[in-house]
C-alpha cells in the first residue's frame, strides 16, 4: 500500500479530538473529514482544520469521502451501525470502546469486518500502554489461578458530570469502563469466563430511573482465576482508592502504585483528579511481591519496585493506538484475537449489567 490513508473522524468530543490530533500528527494518515451532529456551531476546532470538509450527517460524509479509515468516537448506541456501514463502504475502522451495546451487535461488527476483509481496532488502552504491557509480563510469572482486583471510580463534577450523565443515556459505568479491564483479565488468564455476578446502585436522581451510576462485577474463569472490577461516576464518588490495579497468584503479587493523594480542594471546586482522563492513563511504577518463604515462614525476598521508563500521556497513548492500526493495515496484521477478546469483554460486562438488573448470577455456556 502506498500513499496516505484518508481518515474520517466521527464524533468530536474529548476522545474524538484526541484521535483526530493523533491522525494529524502521524505520517501515513490524512485527515479527510470531520463529522459531528453539532459541527456547524463548533468554534473550538483548530483553525488549521478550516479546509477539512465538515459534516453533520455520518452517512453523507461516508458517501462523499469514501475514506480509507473511519474513526468512530460517538456514543455507544451508534457504534455497531456506524462500524458496519463503514465496512460496507470499504473502510477500515477504529472504534471507541465499548464495541457496541449488546453482544449480538458486537458479533455483527466483527462479522462485518471479517466479511469485508478490513481491520477493526477497538479503543482498548491496555495493549498499547508500556505499563500495562510490562504488567502483563509480570503477572504471567505469578502462576495460576489469578486473583485480579481493579477499579476506576470517578468523582465527576463540573463538565465531567454533564458528560457522564450524557453517556449514561446509552451505557453504564461498569459497561463503558469495564471493557478495558475485563479485556486485560481475558488476556492475562488466556481463559474463558464461566460466570458473572454483579451489584449496582443508583446514587443520583439526575440519571434515568433504570440506570445505575455505581457497579461492581465479579467474574470466574475456567482456569479458576477470579476477577473483580468496580466503576462509579458522579459528584458523590470517593477519591480514596479510586484507581486500584492489583494481581495475586500462588507465587506472589504485583500492583500498580496508587496515584498520589491530592490536596483537598475548596468547596465547589470544578476539578477532580479522579475524573481527569490524563490521571487514568498515567504510567506508574509496579510493585512486585514474591511469596517464597524460608525459616519461620519469613519472606525470602523483599518487594521490588519496577519503573516503567517509557512514559506516555493520554494524547501519546491515542497516537500509539493509531500507529498500531496503521501498521495492521499496511502490513496486513491478523487482529482476530483482538476482535475475539473485544467480544468476550463485551459478553462479561453485559452479563454484569444483566446481573445488576436481575439480581441473578449469570452462567456462561461451555466454551468452544
Amino acid at each position: 500500500m502506498s500513499g496516505e490513508l484518508s481518515v474520517l473522524v466521527v464524533g468530536l468530543g474529548h476522545m474524538g479530538m484526541s484521535h483526530a490530533l493523533a491522525y494529524e500528527r502521524l505520517d501515513g494518515y490524512r485527515l479527510a473529514g470531520l463529522c459531528a451532529r453539532g459541527i456547524a456551531s463548533r468554534n473550538d476546532l483548530p483553525e488549521r482544520w478550516s479546509d477539512i470538509p465538515r459534516f453533520a450527517d455520518y452517512h453523507e460524509a461516508l458517501t462523499a469521502l469514501s475514506p480509507d479509515v473511519v474513526a468512530i468516537c460517538t456514543w455507544p448506541n451508534t457504534h455497531a451501525d456506524y462500524a458496519i456501514a463503514a465496512f460496507k463502504a470499504g473502510a477500515h475502522v477504529f472504534l471507541e470502546k465499548p464495541i457496541s451495546q449488546t453482544v449480538e451487535e458486537a458479533e455483527r461488527v466483527v462479522a462485518a469486518a471479517t466479511a469485508a476483509n478490513r481491520k477493526l481496532l477497538v479503543g482498548i488502552s491496555a495493549p498499547h500502554s508500556p505499563m500495562w504491557i510490562r504488567l502483563a509480563e509480570v503477572i504471567k510469572t505469578l502462576g495460576k489461578p489469578l486473583v485480579m482486583r481493579m477499579n476506576l471510580n470517578q468523582q465527576s463534577i463540573g463538565p465531567a458530570w454533564n458528560w457522564h450523565k450524557d453517556l449514561m443515556a446509552s451505557s453504564s459505568p461498569v459497561v463503558d469502563c469495564g471493557v478495558h479491564y475485563v479485556d486485560f483479565m481475558c488476556a492475562v488468564t488466556g481463559s474463558q469466563p464461566v460466570r458473572v455476578h454483579a451489584i449496582g446502585a443508583r446514587l443520583s436522581d439526575e440519571i434515568a430511573s433504570d440506570m445505575y451510576n455505581y457497579g461492581q462485577l465479579q467474574v470466574v474463569f475456567e482456569d479458576g482465576s477470579v476477577g473483580w472490577y468496580e466503576a462509579g461516576w458522579g459528584p458523590m464518588m470517593s477519591q480514596t482508592a479510586f484507581i486500584v490495579k492489583d494481581f495475586m497468584g500462588p507465587k506472589g503479587s504485583v500492583s500498580v502504585l496508587a496515584p498520589d493523594i491530592v490536596d483537598p480542594t475548596p468547596a465547589g471546586a470544578m476539578t477532580a483528579t479522579s475524573s481527569d482522563i490524563h490521571t487514568h492513563s498515567k504510567i506508574r511504577p509496579l510493585r512486585l511481591h514474591r511469596s517464597e518463604i524460608g525459616p519461620e515462614n519469613r519472606l525470602v525476598h523483599g518487594d521490588e519496585d519496577i519503573d516503567i521508563p517509557e512514559q506516555l500521556d493520554h494524547t501519546q497513548l491515542c497516537e500509539r493506538k493509531q500507529a498500531f492500526l496503521l501498521d495492521a493495515i499496511v502490513n496486513d496484521r491478523d487482529l482476530s484475537d483482538h476482535m475475539r477478546r473485544a467480544v468476550d469483554s463485551m459478553r462479561i460486562v453485559m452479563a454484569a449489567d444483566e446481573s445488576i438488573r436481575t439480581g441473578k448470577v449469570i452462567e456462561f455456556g461451555p466454551s468452544n
